[in-house]
């Protein structure tokens, strides 16, 4: 699965960043009603953070962020966007169903525009496993996920059910439509999903 992602950056065929943007009014409305009910924010982790963009807005926002990605490529660029826009984030070369020690544990909220759809059954299990190793009680996730029926290229998508499955001890507090406007056709179709999550 890493190769393919290699050969999105160095081509620069990375549609998951513009179905990202595309909500970004969205993410900001969800992301504000989090800080509202967790004064002092804390720490937060960007799965999948590819070259930055979520991982950025949070720390701006005043999280201490993490981002975890398994392309160096992607890392890269976002080390360098992190540092042009005068933000410290953390970022980590790991998979999310095994992340780096370097993680460490206390997070707040977790953030996943894009990656948990794309994974195999057991891999989504172990993410879920994972997620909750190093969430404090009371964590909250934010998960965007197309609607299940993807073929290659694009990613096989999850319904609610596999989300829930995949992180027990979790509830599954909101599912609402991402806004689609921006995103590339293909994925417009695919009834993308904004999931709120809130670990027990």
């Amino acid at each position: 699965m890493s190769t393919g992602y290699e050969l999105a950056y160095r081509f620069g065929i990375t549609p998951w960043e513009r179905a990202g943007k595309a909500g970004g009014e969205q993410m900001d409305a969800l992301l504000d009603r989090e800080e509202a009910a967790h004064p002092g924010l804390g720490r937060a982790l960007d799965l999948g953070c590819g070259r930055g963009t979520h991982a950025i807005t949070l720390a701006r926002r005043g999280w201490r962020t993490t981002g975890v990605d398994m392309v160096p490529r992607a890392l890269a660029a976002a080390r360098e966007r992190a540092n042009s826009a005068g933000q410290q984030v953390t970022f980590l070369l790991g998979d999310v169903t095994d992340l780096p020690a370097e993680v460490g544990s206390g997070y707040r909220l977790v953030l996943d525009v894009g990656c948990f759809h794309g994974l195999g059954e057991d891999q989504r299990r172990q993410m879920g496993a994972q997620v909750t190793g190093v969430t404090d009680a009371g964590a909250t996730m934010l998960m965007l996920c197309f609607a299940p029926g993807g073929r290659g290229p694009l990613p096989r998508g999850a319904s609610r059910a596999d989300v829930e499955r995949a992180f027990p001890g979790w509830s599954l507090t909101d599912a609402v439509p991402a806004e689609t406007a921006g995103m590339p056709g293909p994925l417009r179709g695919r009834a993308p999903t904004l999931y709120r999550l809130q670990r027990a």
